[in-house]
């Protein structure tokens, strides 16, 4: 254990910015939610200008839209971002109102020094409002919304894997009630087709058969009712015989 103590405050002494400016990682809320995150910075920073910004580049780390806070203590509002701060109790206070899918992103939290600033890394996930429970409570004012998202984030990012997951069963359902139906609707068509063949072919049979009487006609009749010869009359199978 005390190695690894040693091995930290040696670590402190050769960054002299070790720690100086501490707060949560993570943030999360639904869209038109408002959230709010607190920034604590080491007495050495008292005076110092804070900002927080959104993180843009690729390789480089950049800041873009970034907002200073007031030297008063007053809380300072651009948009809908404010910040406050507190040099009494060495923290910053962040407030993002109505956020949208879009502030989904990483953002600095930050405070201005000659040569490197202190900064930390804060990642704000933004749920859609469709995902929001039906027992989630309405959004809290601005006056109630709490300086640390620690509480509310956890509660926020536990959403029931049943509710993300519902609009996939009921597409994968209705999937298959479509091809069930179509699958019915093939084999009755094919069953109708079999069975007007058979008809056909019957009617086909007894057309011909008709055909057949009708052309043999009464010259053919060897036993009918123009039988004349005194000789004994064979019918054996042939059309006319009584």
């Amino acid at each position: 254990m005390w190695p690894l103590v040693l091995v930290l405050l040696w670590s402190c002494l050769l960054f002299p910015g070790c720690g100086a400016l501490v707060g949560p990682k993570e943030i999360s809320g639904f869209e038109g939610d408002t959230v709010s995150l607190q920034c604590t910075y080491r007495e050495e920073l008292r005076k110092h200008k804070k900002y927080w910004c959104k993180e843009s580049g690729f390789i480089i780390s950049r800041c873009s839209s970034t907002v200073y806070a007031g030297d008063d203590g007053q809380e300072r509002t651009e948009g809908r971002v404010s910040l406050q701060d507190n040099p009494q109790e060495l923290t910053l206070k962040v407030t993002l109102r109505k956020l949208t899918l879009q502030d989904a992103g990483k953002y600095f939290c930050g405070v201005s020094k000659l040569g490197r600033d202190e900064s930390f890394l804060v990642s704000l996930l933004v749920f859609p409002g469709t995902l929001r429970p039906s027992t989630q409570p309405e959004p809290a004012s601005t006056e109630d919304t709490p300086l640390a998202p620690s509480r509310t984030s956890l509660s926020r990012v536990s959403i029931p894997m049943v509710r993300i997951l519902a609009p996939v069963l009921v597409l994968l359902s209705l999937l298959l009630a479509a091809g069930l139906a179509a699958l019915g609707s093939y084999l009755l068509r094919w069953r109708k087709e079999a069975q007007l063949a058979t008809e056909t072919q019957r009617s086909e049979k007894v057309h011909l058969s008709h055909l057949v009487r009708k052309a043999a006609g009464p010259s053919s009749d060897p036993c009918g009712v123009g039988h004349q010869d005194s000789r004994p009359c064979l019918c054996v199978s042939l059309p006319g015989c009584p």
